[in-house]
C-alpha cells in the first residue's frame, strides 16, 4: 500500500527517485476505495490446485477482492468433477457483458501444439479481445503468456530440445517497472515448459518491456508498453511440492524427463525441495494487483455484480 506523505515533504522526491510509492494526501483524499472484481481463466487440467495457489497469492494483499472463476465452454476438463465446474464456474459467454478489474489467465498443457490446433483457441481469442475493452489489466501465464504475446504483437514460440524444467534464477533487468519494486536484483521462479518465445522479437518490440531474464531459462516477465499487460513466463504461483508431481508423474509413465535443476537438494529427488520463490511470488502478484489494477482501474468500471 502507498505511504501518505503532505504534499510537499522532500522525502517524496527521494522516496520516488528511488521507486518507491508514495501518494501525496491531496491524491489520498480524492481516491475512492472498492472492492476489486477479478476473473480468473483457468485453463490447467488441474483446476483444483491452481485455484488454490492462485487465490493464496491473490489474498495476501490488504485489498478487498471478488473472485469469478471462469472455464472454456469449447472443452471441458476431464480431471475436474463436473459438479466442480458447474458449481463454482461460468463460462466467456456467461460473462462477455461484464466489465472486471483484473484478469488472470493460466498456463496449460498444449504448449507443444500450434496455437491454432488447440480446441479452444477461438474462445480464447474472444477472451482476449473481449479483456483488451473490458479489463483494466491482465495477467498471462506460462502458456497463456505466450499466447497473449502471439495475439496482440505477432510474437512465434519456438520448441525447445528439451524441457526446460526447475526453479531458475532471474535478474531484473528494468528496476524502474512498477512491478519489481521491493525485489532482490535476483529472485527464482518455477518453469515447466517446453516453447519459449522468440526473445528476439521481444526485446526488438518497442511495445514490450523486458523488466526480468535468466541466463539459463530466459525471459521471465514482460510488461506491454501502456502496462495493461504482464506476461509471466513461469510459475511463481506453484506449490513447493508441483515440479516433484509432475516429475514423478513423468517418471512413473516411463517418460523422458530430467531431474528439474535447482529444486530437489543435491539434485536427488529422494530429498524434500527448497521453496525459494515464495516471498517473491507473493510480491508479483501484490505489485500487480496493487499498481496495475488498483491504484489505475477507474473507480466507476462497471464491474460483476454491482
Amino acid at each position: 500500500m502507498p505511504v501518505c506523505i503532505p504534499d510537499a515533504l522532500p522525502a517524496a522526491k527521494v522516496l520516488a527517485s528511488e521507486n518507491i510509492f508514495v501518494m501525496t494526501r491531496q491524491r489520498s483524499t480524492h481516491q475512492d476505495i472498492r472492492p476489486l472484481h477479478i476473473a480468473v481463466l483457468n485453463l490447467m487440467p488441474t483446476k483444483e490446485a491452481t485455484e488454490t495457489q492462485l487465490l493464496r497469492l491473490i489474498g495476501n494483499t490488504p485489498l478487498q477482492v471478488h473472485v469469478t472463476l471462469l472455464r472454456t465452454a469449447t472443452y471441458e476438463s476431464q480431471h475436474t468433477a463436473h459438479r466442480h465446474l458447474s458449481t463454482f464456474y461460468r463460462t466467456f459467454e456467461e460473462v462477455r457483458g461484464e466489465k472486471f478489474d483484473a484478469l488472470i489467465i493460466t498456463g496449460a498443457p498444449v504448449e507443444q501444439m500450434e496455437f491454432s490446433e488447440v480446441g479452444y483457441w477461438r474462445e480464447l481469442e474472444r477472451v482476449m479481445a473481449w479483456a483488451k475493452e473490458n479489463v483494466f489489466s491482465t495477467l498471462f501465464i506460462c502458456w497463456a503468456a505466450q499466447a497473449g504475446l502471439n495475439y496482440f504483437y505477432g510474437i512465434r514460440k519456438r520448441v525447445l530440445k528439451e524441457k526446460m524444467f526447475g526453479v531458475f534464477p532471474h535478474r531484473v533487468l528494468d528496476r524502474s517497472c512498477k512491478l519489481v519494486r521491493g525485489f532482490d536484483d535476483e529472485f527464482f521462479i518455477p518453469v515447466s515448459r517446453h516453447t519459449a518465445v522468440d526473445e528476439a522479437a521481444v526485446y526488438a518490440s518497442n511495445r514490450l518491456r523486458v523488466v526480468a531474464a535468466s541466463e539459463e531459462s530466459g525471459i521471465g516477465l514482460i510488461v506491454s508498453d501502456d502496462e495493461r499487460f504482464v506476461f509471466a513466463t513461469g510459475h511463481s504461483e506453484y506449490d513447493a511440492g508441483t515440479l516433484a508431481a509432475e516429475y514423478f508423474r513423468d517418471v512413473n509413465r516411463g517418460l523422458p524427463i530430467a531431474v528439474p535443476r535447482h529444486y530437489f537438494p543435491d539434485d536427488d529427488p529422494a530429498r524434500p525441495p527448497v521453496v525459494r520463490w515464495r516471498s517473491h511470488a507473493n510480491l508479483l502478484f501484490q505489485n500487480w494487483l496493487n499498481y496495475y489494477v488498483y491504484q489505475e482501474t477507474p473507480y466507476n468500471q462497471i464491474v460483476a455484480g454491482e
